[in-house]
């Protein structure tokens, strides 16, 4: 009975002083002034905007409001915006001479930015792996090895042309890149039924899911954003990109029981060694139909990268520069 009462004088006395603090009765110092709060301002709607060549209507308010959400939700979403950037100076440039070479649209290479955020080891829930986010049959059928101690849906030049020819094909069948865009997240068949259900073959005009309804626009933005960084309110310099060390590419078309020794006797570590080669799933490649791999080694000499060095992709990217 003591205690209960002791927790009741502390109570009503916290409550006395409060109520002092809040009314002011023992004097003008001790009012709780609010503090300042942070403005935050909507980013400016842009007054236009494309994808592979095909523009988007800005002045259509359907189009207007999905294109805002996007916006609105890259110009915040400020931790993962600026990985991309880093990241992207050390992937576009291995991704756009093979989109060029395939013939798909360089803008694509947008697309895998919002896949994965250019994580090379990005795995999904549904086990979408890589930078290009491919399902293990989507992997096979492709011609892709997928197993437990290859995966090549974390090879980045393949994937890259696998994601291509993808593309490519359902383009055939649409004569639409968002079409074919859309496809890469829905399926090239609901693409197509799509198509004939609600007579159009344009993505903009026509109705998919919720997330296949912000799939293109979320390309558009981040093609956007990434064109030109700090427009949007995103500084980096030279140093906070991103850069690959020096490589060199050893051929094998034999097993290899141990990787850790395999990299150690080319100057390198097991560390980098699956570093260069998210590929490679386990600490062996067994080869008994001789197929040739290339590995990349990055030797312990060649970790350290100068900020000077650093090659910068786009200029924009930096402030510095």
């Amino acid at each position: 009975m003591r205690r209960k009462w002791s927790f009741a004088a502390v109570g009503l006395l916290t409550a006395i002083c409060m109520s002092n603090c809040l009314s002011g009765t023992k004097g003008e110092e001790n009012i709780i002034e609010p503090r300042e709060v942070q403005q935050n301002f909507a980013p400016a709607m842009m007054p236009k905007a494309s994808f592979c060549g095909e523009e988007i209507d800005l002045s259509n308010y359907y189009l207007k409001e999905r294109f805002d959400r996007e916006l609105i939700s890259f110009s915040y979403w400020h931790s993962q915006v600026f990985l991309m950037i880093k990241r992207a100076n050390k992937i576009f440039p291995i991704i756009e001479p093979i989109l060029k070479k395939e013939g798909v649209p360089d803008d694509f290479k947008y697309l895998a930015l919002i896949e994965s955020n250019l994580d090379p080891r990005a795995l999904s829930p549904a086990k979408a792996a890589g930078i290009w986010q491919i399902l293990p049959d989507t992997g096979k059928e492709a011609g892709l090895e997928v197993n437990d101690d290859i995966d090549e849906r974390y090879n980045l030049e393949k994937a890259t042309v696998v994601a291509c020819r993808y593309l490519t094909r359902t383009y055939e069948l649409t004569n639409s890149w968002s079409l074919a865009a859309a496809s890469y997240n829905t399926g090239r068949a609901r693409v197509l039924r799509q198509m004939e259900t609600q007579k159009c073959n344009s993505y903009f005009d026509m109705l998919f899911s919720e997330e296949t309804n912000r799939y293109v626009f979320r390309i558009v933005l981040a093609k956007m954003i990434m064109e030109n960084p700090s427009k949007f309110g995103f500084i980096l310099h030279r140093s906070d990109l991103y850069s690959l060390p020096k490589q060199t590419v050893v051929k094998v078309d034999t097993t290899i029981d141990n990787l850790t020794d395999f990299a150690i006797a080319n100057g390198s570590s097991y560390q980098l060694l699956k570093d260069a080669n998210p590929w490679l799933r386990s600490n062996r490649i067994p080869n008994k139909s001789r197929k040739q791999y290339e590995i990349k080694i990055t030797r312990k000499e060649d970790v350290r990268i100068e900020v000077k060095n650093i090659k910068i992709h786009n200029k924009n990217w930096v402030v510095d520069d």
